[in-house]
């Protein structure tokens, strides 16, 4: 019984440094460059991969709880120079914050759970990561942008503002997201990274998901 009790505590302490250590990681990601790389009036986000290797050491739960601190860090983005995000800020700081928050929240708890499946199917512990990075990237991506279409459709910018974002209305900025260069670029480098980082924090901690 003792053992057990020891093992659980080792487990629980491993569990919250673990979190410690990815929540401090996303906190320095996301306010510094390292975190949203610009790209004109957008940003590549990659803010995302701390959530990932949550999800793929330390389970759903913890991915949700890094997707929420993301969504938040999202949100003060809005007041600190996100183009976009002072244009929907302006608009309803609610909506903007549900768009920030809620997107991020959901695809760290879907990741989670997509990469528990897939890792119960894969005996050698390979391609569950790949997978598992891959829908934690493209879910932030997706719900981001359902989200930003549903609670803004018919938000349109101003000339000026068109002028910076490409397009003209919030639908236009979202077609224009999806179908330019950021939503590649953020899946290729959080699958790579993501599942590389994961895979190693995992196999060092002895933290694979069950």
């Amino acid at each position: 019984m003792e053992t057990k009790q020891r093992a659980a505590g080792r487990t629980r302490t491993v569990r919250l440094t673990v979190t410690a250590m990815l929540t401090a990681l996303l906190l320095v990601m996301a306010f510094t460059p390292l975190g949203y790389l610009r790209i004109g009036a957008l940003s590549l986000t990659l803010c995302m991969i701390p959530v990932i290797v949550g999800a793929v050491t330390e389970g759903p739960a913890v991915s949700a709880f890094l997707g929420g601190v993301f969504g938040v860090t999202s949100f003060i983005q809005c007041f600190t120079g996100d183009f976009l995000g002072g244009i929907l800020l302006s608009e309803s700081a609610v909506r903007a914050f549900l768009v920030c928050f809620v997107p991020r929240l959901l695809a760290g708890l879907f990741c989670g759970l997509i990469f528990r499946a897939c890792l119960k199917k894969d005996a050698k512990k390979g391609w569950s990561y790949l997978v598992g990075s891959l829908c934690g990237s493209l879910l932030n991506t997706v719900l981001f942008l359902g989200f930003l279409a549903l609670l803004f459709m018919n938000l349109t910018f101003t000339p000026e503002q068109a002028e910076v974002l490409g397009a003209d209305s919030v639908l236009g900025a979202v077609i224009l997201i999806a179908a330019g260069v950021n939503a590649p670029i953020e899946a290729l480098v959080c699958t790579i990274l993501g599942s590389a980082i994961g895979k190693g924090v995992a196999a060092a901690t002895g933290r694979f998901v069950r």
